[in-house]
């Protein structure tokens, strides 16, 4: 299986260097959106010609970093591209779990909250953990999902399945619409649990979305803007897989 790990950064000097070492150690191709930065994030990366790397000139957001990976990989060989965060919450020895889980799905989204590990930190900022909840309990009624975890970044998708997938959304919001536009297209998703790794609790999102309230209007917002652009999600019909399926 032909896989691309792709991982979208904004000041990340701290993480970098020891997520790229343990990430070259479990995936053949390793792409780096760098959103902007303007630390030394491009000066490090320029040290690793190994790296694929797409540079923003400007801060966009999470979600541009992540459509930038998309489309990357929809032009590349692979079968399988994994995204994950460089803050030190995703495990790089977990992408083979992901790679592993999708033998039967269209994505493979990890859970922080579908069981417990060893490894879990204490300090889950408690509005994160509210609103996470809040917003996975509504995708789930919408869309006759079975989410446990809405926001987890470290997914894996089949290459046939970002075909069908089309997120505009440039923001922290950006996985929501994809989680409408999969079950609107009807593709397989699966999740697999992974650690609750929380380093920096006081980590903010930057602007209005520091406050919960706006964040949890926001989030709202993009659910519904986007079950506003598509098609009806096909409620229940979410195993069939549009990778080996017929329908589209």
């Amino acid at each position: 299986m032909k896989l691309l790990t792709a991982i979208p950064v904004y000041n990340e000097e701290r993480h970098l260097e020891s997520v790229l070492a343990e990430v070259t150690r479990h995936s053949p191709k390793i792409l780096v959106v760098n959103d902007g930065s303007t630390d030394r994030t491009g000066e490090l990366l320029a040290r690793h010609p190994e790296v694929e790397v797409i540079t923003h000139s400007r801060n966009l957001g999470y979600g541009a970093a992540l459509i930038s990976a998309f489309d990357h990989a929809r032009n590349q060989d692979i079968d399988v591209l994994v995204t994950m965060d460089c803050d030190g919450q995703h495990e790089p020895g977990r992408i083979s779990v992901l790679v592993e889980a999708i033998h039967d799905a269209d994505i493979v989204s990890g859970s922080r909250y579908l069981r417990d590990f060893r490894q879990d930190t204490l300090a889950t900022p408690p509005d994160r953990q509210k609103i996470n909840a809040q917003i996975t309990r509504e995708l789930n009624d919408q869309l006759g999902l079975r989410l446990t975890d809405a926001f987890c970044g470290f997914k894996a998708y089949r290459r046939c399945a970002l075909l069908k997938l089309n997120p505009t959304e440039t923001g922290w919001g950006m996985p929501l619409q994809v989680w409408v536009q999969a079950a609107q297209r009807g593709l397989k998703i699966k999740e697999v649990g992974v650690p609750r790794l929380y380093l920096d609790p006081n980590r903010a999102f930057g602007g209005v979305l520091n406050n919960p309230t706006e964040r949890l209007a926001y989030y709202r917002g993009v659910i519904a803007a986007a079950l506003a652009d598509g098609t009806p999600a096909q409620r229940g019909e979410l195993l069939s897989g549009c990778c080996r399926g017929t329908r589209s």
